[in-house]
C-alpha cells in the first residue's frame, strides 16, 4: 500500500469573515523511498504554523504576494523530520523546517536553496523554530531593531501582545532598557504579558471599546507618551497611539488584523504624522533576508538561555487546522498557535 498524505486545501474565497468551509480535506499518495529523484527529500511534518498572513492569501485582490490558489494545498510554514532522502546534504532523521504547507508531508526539491533548513534541537525544541526562533521571532526583531530603534528610556507599545511576534517584541525591547506596554484582549492574557513576559503594563482593549476610553488608558500607562509602536492590529488601538505618539516617534506596520476580512480601516487623524515628524513603515520580513542571521542568534540564544520566553496554543491533528485558524483570527489563541501532526 502506498503511503497517504492528508493535505488542506483552499476550497473557495471568504465572502467576509473566513470560515471552516472555505477549506477541504484530501488525501493523495506519496512516492515509496526509493521513488524519489535525484535532489529529493520527503519530509513527514511534526507541526504546522498558523499565522494571520494566511488570511490575506485567501482573498483574490492585489497585496505584497500572489493569492492562494484554489484547490491547491495551504501555504505554511513547518517543522518536521526527513524520512527519505536522495540528496546528499539531508539525511534521514534530520529535523528540518520549511514552507512544506498544510499537510501531513512534503516531497522537496532539496537542490532549490532555502526551501529546506536543518535545525538543531537539542537546546531549542522543534516548535520553537515555528515561533520564537522563527518567522515570527524575526518579524518581531526586524520591525523593532531596524525601524523603531528602540533607546534605553523610551516607551514602547505593542498590540497584540500575547501573540508570537508581539510577546517578543515586548521582551526584546524590554532587553535594551525600554519601558514596554502592552495591548491584548482580556485580563488573562495581560497577566500572563506583565507577570511571565515582564511588560511593565499591558492595557485590556475589550474594556475599552471606543476611542476616548482606549486613549485615557494609554495616558495613564504611557505617561511621557509613546516613543514606538509595533502594530499588528489597526484600527482604533492605532488611533489612540497616534494621539500619544511623541515627537519623532516611529511605528512598526506589521499586521491589520482588523481588516483582515476586507473592511477598509480608516485613520482617524494622520495629521498627526506630519505634526509629530513620525515615521510610519509596512514591512514584509521575508524581503529581509540579509538580517536574519543576526536576528536569530539573538532569539535562539534568548530560548536556549531561557531569557526569550514564549507560549504555545497546539491543536491536534490536521482536520482540526481549520478551526484553530478561524480561533486565531478572532483572538482565541494564547501565544504561537501550531497544529501538532503526529
Amino acid at each position: 500500500m502506498p503511503l497517504m498524505n492528508r493535505q488542506i486545501v483552499l476550497a473557495s474565497r471568504p465572502q467576509g469573515e473566513a470560515g471552516v468551509d472555505n477549506f477541504r480535506l484530501v488525501e493523495t499518495a506519496l512516492p515509496g523511498p526509493d521513488e524519489l529523484a535525484d535532489g529529493q527529500v520527503l519530509v513527514r511534518h511534526h507541526f504546522l504554523s498558523l499565522d494571520p498572513y494566511m488570511r490575506g492569501r485567501m482573498n483574490d485582490s492585489r497585496s505584497y504576494a500572489q493569492p492562494q490558489p484554489l484547490d491547491a494545498v495551504m501555504i505554511g510554514g513547518t517543522a518536521g523530520e526527513v524520512i527519505a532522502s536522495r540528496n546528499p546534504h539531508f539525511a534521514v532523521g534530520d529535523a528540518v523546517v520549511g514552507m512544506g504547507g498544510w499537510q501531513e508531508h512534503a516531497l522537496v526539491d532539496a537542490t532549490q536553496r532555502g526551501v529546506l533548513q536543518k535545525v538543531d534541537t537539542r537546546q531549542v525544541p522543534l516548535s520553537a523554530y515555528l515561533g520564537a526562533v522563527g518567522m515570527p521571532g524575526v518579524t518581531a526583531w526586524y520591525g523593532l531593531v531596524k525601524i523603531i530603534d528602540p533607546q534605553p528610556g523610551q516607551t514602547i507599545t505593542v498590540s497584540a501582545a500575547s501573540g508570537a511576534v508581539g510577546s517578543a517584541v515586548g521582551q526584546l525591547a524590554k532587553a535594551r532598557g525600554c519601558r514596554v506596554v502592552g495591548l491584548a484582549g482580556g485580563a488573562e492574557k495581560c497577566a500572563h504579558v506583565v507577570d511571565e513576559l515582564g511588560f511593565d503594563a499591558c492595557i485590556d482593549y475589550r474594556r475599552h471599546p471606543d476611542l476616548k476610553s482606549m486613549s485615557a488608558a494609554l495616558k495613564a500607562a504611557c505617561p511621557a507618551g509613546i516613543d514606538g509602536h509595533f502594530e499588528n492590529v489597526g484600527g482604533l488601538i492605532l488611533d489612540a497611539v497616534m494621539l500619544r505618539a511623541n515627537p519623532f516617534s516611529r511605528v512598526a506596520m506589521c499586521g491589520m488584523i482588523a481588516g483582515y476580512d476586507g473592511q477598509p480601516l480608516p485613520m482617524a487623524n494622520p495629521a498627526l504624522i506630519l505634526v509629530n515628524r513620525m515615521k510610519i513603515e509596512g514591512f514584509i520580513v521575508s524581503e529581509h533576508m540579509a538580517v536574519w542571521p543576526e536576528a536569530l542568534r539573538e532569539l535562539g540564544a534568548g530560548v536556549a538561555t531561557g531569557r526569550l520566553k514564549y507560549r504555545e496554543s497546539i491543536a491536534q491533528g490536521l482536520e482540526h487546522a481549520p478551526e484553530a485558524f478561524i480561533g486565531l483570527l478572532k483572538g482565541r489563541n494564547f501565544g504561537k498557535q501550531l497544529v501538532k501532526l503526529v
